[in-house]
C-alpha cells in the first residue's frame, strides 16, 4: 500500500506560478513510479506528467510541456509539480499517483494509488 498526500494548490492569477507536492508513505519510494493527473470543472481526469522511480525520464502532456516541471525526491519520499505561466485552463484537481509498474504509462487506470487532490484555480 501507498499512501498519497497533495499539497500546494490555491487561487493564483494567469502567468504566475505554482508549486504542487506529494508526500508518500507505505513503501519504498524509489521503486514505485509517480505521476500527475488532474480533473477540469466538468471534464474527464487527464494525464500531466510522470518521473521514472530514479527521476531519470519525465514525460509531459502536450498541454503543459515547457511550462511545467515534474521532480522526485527520493531521500524525502515526495514528488512536485512546479507550474509555471499558468493558464485559466490549467484550472482543476490536481492528483498525485503512484503505481510499482515500470511504466504505468499516461492512463489513470494503470495507476494503483491515488491522493486526495488539491485544487488549483487560475483566474484571467
Amino acid at each position: 500500500q501507498v499512501q498519497l498526500v497533495e499539497s500546494g494548490g490555491g487561487l493564483v492569477q494567469a502567468g504566475t506560478s505554482l508549486r504542487l507536492s506529494c508526500a508518500a508513505s507505505g513503501r519504498t519510494f524509489s521503486t514505485i513510479v509517480m505521476a500527475w493527473f488532474r480533473r477540469p470543472p466538468g471534464k474527464e481526469r487527464e494525464f500531466v506528467a510522470d518521473i521514472s522511480r530514479t527521476g531519470s525520464i519525465t514525460h509531459y502532456a502536450d498541454s503543459v510541456k515547457g511550462r511545467f516541471t515534474i521532480s522526485r525526491d527520493n531521500a524525502k519520499n515526495t514528488v512536485s509539480l512546479q507550474m509555471n505561466s499558468l493558464k485559466p485552463e490549467d484550472t482543476a484537481v490536481y492528483y498525485c499517483a503512484a503505481d510499482a509498474a515500470l511504466r504505468p504509462g499516461p492512463y489513470d487506470y494503470a495507476y494503483a494509488y491515488w491522493g486526495q487532490g488539491t485544487q488549483v484555480t487560475v483566474s484571467s
